[in-house]
């Protein structure tokens, strides 16, 4: 049976674990061939292969997102591979946690480098590619700190916020042509990253990262006059409405 994105290419940064993995799987499922980028060479292969027995389409590009001419190559790749971009989805992110009057100002660049120059400049490299789309996505994964605070979060938090900025200020510039921004804002998910800094968190208490995975694939199939900018996700233990 044909899936809903036969014939689309998508990129996953991040995509080696985590929410990344769960979406590229989710992709692949529907039919799109799914470019995987990550650091770490024997994890991504390790998803690549998960995605292939899965039955999809996996291309692993190691990647170092804190390096422009890596995310270059990476754009590079995707275009040499297929030939086509249809969907860019801006996962990978890094945290720091710390009182802000003890983030040294290497932390902050890391959070700042991985987390919002990247996007910045992989969206900036896709644009061309994506415009040939019929119908061009491009998902930014943020978080509840894009849109609050936490304490000891400082750094993370204001690379969030500015990942949330510019994906508004892309959307706004590229109203009425075929390509959609949108942007998730998650709370808690059962990720490496949230279980190292949320310890406190029950890991039941988690959002699945299967059910980010879920969103995203609605995002990017779904195409009526109605259009969903952005998605606020909270565990259901939480405070609700965290806007």
């Amino acid at each position: 049976m044909a899936g809903r994105l036969d014939g689309q290419v998508a990129i996953v940064t991040g995509g080696s674990r985590g929410i990344g993995r769960a979406i590229a799987l989710a992709l692949a499922g529907e039919g799109a061939a799914v470019v995987l980028a990550a650091r770490a060479t024997d994890v991504l292969a390790e998803a690549a292969d998960l995605v292939r027995r899965a039955g999809g389409r996996a291309e692993p590009v190691v990647t170092e997102l804190a390096e422009e001419a890596s995310i270059r190559s990476l754009v590079r790749a995707t275009q040499e591979r297929f030939g086509r971009l249809d969907i860019l989805v801006n996962n990978a992110g890094i945290t720091h946690s710390a009182r802000l009057e003890e983030t040294r100002t290497e932390d902050l660049d890391r959070c700042w480098a991985v987390n919002a120059r990247a996007p910045f400049i992989l969206c900036r490299e896709a644009l061309p590619l994506l415009r040939r789309s019929e119908a061009g996505r491009i998902i930014n994964i943020s978080s509840v700190v894009g849109v609050k605070g936490y304490p000891l979060q400082s750094a993370y938090t204001a690379s969030k916020h500015a990942l949330r900025g510019m994906s508004i200020a892309l959307a706004e510039e590229l109203r009425g042509t075929k390509i959609r921004v949108h942007v998730i804002c998650p709370g808690g998910v059962d990720t490496d990253m949230v279980g190292n800094v949320r310890p406190d968190i029950k890991k039941e208490e988690l959002i699945a990262p299967d059910e980010i995975a879920e969103l995203v694939l609605y995002l990017v199939t779904h195409r009526g006059n109605a259009v969903v900018d952005e998605l606020h996700l909270r565990r259901a233990t939480a405070a609700p409405w965290f806007g």
